[in-house]
């Protein structure tokens, strides 16, 4: 396979009528997700745009799936810019993606045509509507290799300006075909998607479902701030897997809202982008007893995982829920600050994976990317590729990879070398907090510890002595009574520090 785009046509083939996607009320069936896709491809054959970006400006719905796969029938790839970035992060993206085409909904076309006023903007609705050039479609695929750009995605940059990430079809295929294998995914699943389309864990939400035929329901953004109507709507469209952010699962056990009502019909649930809290993992496996639940690991450059470990409801996790073993096909290392493979049980090395699932590197950013993916210095025989994740790890006693922060959550602190994953988890153990998160101010070197609970400051500080040495305790202590979220649904640091 060389296109994702036989994952559609395969299951459009197979299951043409059976619902594609649920987005509230508006639905889309195979037959007609892969007629749509083909008709705004269709809009781009002959225009010399092969292999070349098109920027997608609109919230995540079923029109915005439909695009995605109408710039791949084009032969291009695709990149989603969300309409409620800030004017000068959109000005970067725009700068860095070079794009001629903008494909957006009624809803942003004027926007649109503020921000790109060079470029040419394009409705979905009549794109959805141009007649299909099915030989010319042909055509476009039969030159296309698998090596090709599906997708780019921005993070954020060390520089202030956003990295665009790379991804190729063979790494999507490569990844999706294992994930869905490894956790059993079917036909009649429903999978709910809660990240945002421009975050890759929606990429295995979106594939996933594709691949196997399955439905795809989009979760709203505006559910998440209503834990009780998000439940209402995991449990009326009889939902079966989470593939979610760990923030975006601690939200409904943070308010308890699964003893309001359990989405009974769900037999896996997938967490990622941060350390789950062991009591709230707890709280979802009594809510969930015959549920599989899996904890995955990687960030955006290794193509969504590239490490997993199946829960042993048998298991305490009392020291760590490890990250696991990697996924086949990838091999994830430890190395050293010169480079060199660390082996044996607990020494700390930074996480570097090699592999098909690799990004091809940071779009127009050839310093980044030459900074991140790396020869492998203990290869020296033939070139081989390594991407530097910058977090840390180590091997547990069983042999499974263990996180243990990013290399820049290391700090210096009175003298001492500290983990701040540490701290947290030392907080959110504590009786009488639900989460916890600490910072560090390098510039008044001071260590803040917010935290969400019915615990006093003064009674927390207590409990912290018993398990920490005292220059690791934060001073002060703040307790809020929610975390602010990302949009990829991580805790946004900066903003507790902004609001403190």
């Amino acid at each position: 396979m060389y296109n994702v785009i036989d994952y559609l046509e395969k299951s459009a083939e197979k299951y043409g009528e059976k619902t594609a996607v649920i987005e509230e009320e508006k639905k889309v069936t195979y037959s007609e997700l892969m007629k749509f896709s083909k008709s705004v491809g269709s809009y781009f054959v002959g225009q010399s745009v092969f292999n070349k970006p098109i920027v997608i400006f609109m919230d995540k719905g079923v029109d915005t799936l439909i695009s995605f796969f109408g710039a791949v029938y084009a032969g291009c790839f695709y990149s989603l810019v969300n309409p409620e970035f800030p004017a000068n992060r959109i000005e970067q993206i725009k700068n860095t993606i070079n794009s001629d085409y903008v494909i957006t909904d009624s809803a942003y076309v004027d926007l649109a045509k503020e921000y790109f006023p060079e470029l040419t903007v394009l409705d979905v609705k009549k794109l959805k509507t141009h007649r299909i050039n099915e030989r010319g479609i042909a055509a476009v695929k039969e030159k296309h290799i698998d090596y090709d750009p599906l997708y780019v995605n921005f993070t954020s940059g060390s520089t202030g300006v956003p990295k665009g990430v790379v991804i190729s079809h063979r790494s999507v295929i490569d990844f999706i075909d294992k994930f869905t294998e490894l956790f059993g995914f079917v036909t009649d699943d429903i999978i709910a998607n809660q990240a945002p389309f421009d975050f890759d864990v929606s990429v295995k939400d979106i594939y996933s479902a594709i691949k196997v035929g399955a439905t795809l329901v989009i979760v709203p953004k505006k559910f998440f701030s209503n834990p009780v109507a998000l439940l209402d709507y995991l449990c009326d469209n009889a939902v079966t897997s989470l593939i979610w952010a760990v923030s975006a699962l601690c939200l409904i056990t943070t308010f308890h809202a699964l003893d309001y009502k359990v989405p009974t019909q769900v037999n896996k649930v997938i967490f990622s982008g941060e350390v789950m809290p062991l009591k709230h993992l707890n709280i979802w496996m009594k809510h969930l007893p015959n549920a599989m639940f899996v904890n995955v690991y990687g960030p955006t450059e290794i193509t969504c995982n590239c490490t997993y470990h199946i829960i042993d409801k048998n298991r305490t996790y009392e020291d760590r829920i490890p990250i696991g073993k990697p996924f086949p096909n990838e091999r994830v290392v430890l190395l050293d600050d010169d480079g060199k493979e660390l082996s044996g049980r607990k020494k700390v090395g930074e996480i570097c994976v090699i592999g098909t699932p690799l990004a091809l590197g940071y779009y127009n950013n050839k310093e980044q990317t030459e900074k991140s993916f790396t020869a492998d210095v203990n290869q020296q025989n033939f070139p081989q590729t390594v991407y530097h994740t910058g977090d840390l790890g180590f091997y547990n006693n069983d042999g499974e990879l263990v996180f243990n922060g990013r290399k820049d959550f290391q700090i210096k602190y009175k003298g001492h070398r500290i983990e701040l994953e540490e701290i947290d988890k030392a907080m959110t153990e504590c009786e009488g907090v639900v989460r916890s998160c600490a910072i560090f101010e390098p510039i008044k070197e001071k260590l803040y510890g917010f935290y969400i609970g019915d615990i006093t400051k003064q009674e927390l500080r207590q409990k912290l002595g018993e398990v920490l040495p005292e220059y690791m305790i934060p001073t002060p202590l703040i307790k809020k009574d929610e975390f602010p979220i990302t949009k990829n649904g991580k805790i946004d640091r900066k903003k507790l520090m902004e609001e403190k």
